[in-house]
């Protein structure tokens, strides 16, 4: 039997609940055994943001997931030079899990982009892509994805950033441990 694995790839600067709910209502919804995160270091669609080190984020996450049995974490995106791509991943990953299937996850505003993605008609053929809804864009694209719904939160990465530079506080945005973690380290400001 085919194992059924989610991906949930993203920057996670920092990590918050809509990532958690994301990933944990795709699990339930796609029946998968697992959730591995796959945090990138440079994404192809984003400038270098310099804002948290790998290990900051790396450190954010697993303090994020660390008590769901079902999330794992994959960082081999973090260790290698140059810019990541899912294709370049995804290949490697379906030889190390022949017998897997995999759930690529992503959001509306990835939805709208695939076009552009690197290799994106070898990739579809690696994955199944999974578009869940977010807030402010209606996931049009050529490509034959599985959409789920999940309970909409109007939360972004880049948001809680910006509330942090402001002075903002970002408790229950954040589980509290990253919120301590923010703090004691001085992230963001």
């Amino acid at each position: 039997m085919n194992a059924k694995i989610g991906i949930l790839g993203g920057t996670f600067d920092p990590p918050h609940h809509a990532h958690l709910i994301i990933a944990n209502e795709a699990r339930i919804k796609l029946g998968l055994e697992k959730i591995i995160f796959l945090p990138n270091a440079i994404p192809p669609h984003k400038q270098e943001s310099g804002l948290a080190s790998n290990a900051d984020r790396l450190q954010m996450l697993d303090l994020a997931i660390k008590d769901n049995p079902y999330f794992e974490i994959d960082d081999r995106e973090m260790k290698r030079t140059g810019k990541s791509y899912t294709y370049d991943t995804m290949l490697e990953m379906t030889k190390e899990f022949p017998n897997a299937a995999f759930s690529f996850i992503i959001g509306g505003d990835m939805v709208e982009y695939l076009p552009k993605w690197y290799h994106i008609n070898e990739l579809i053929k690696l994955v199944n892509f999974v578009g869940v809804n977010r807030p402010h864009y209606d996931g049009n694209t050529p490509y034959n994805i599985e959409e789920i719904q999940v309970p909409a939160m109007d939360i972004s990465s880049s948001l809680l950033r910006e509330r942090l530079a402001a002075g903002l506080p970002i408790d229950y945005y954040v589980p509290e441990q990253v919120s301590k973690y923010i703090k004691e380290h001085h992230l963001y400001e």
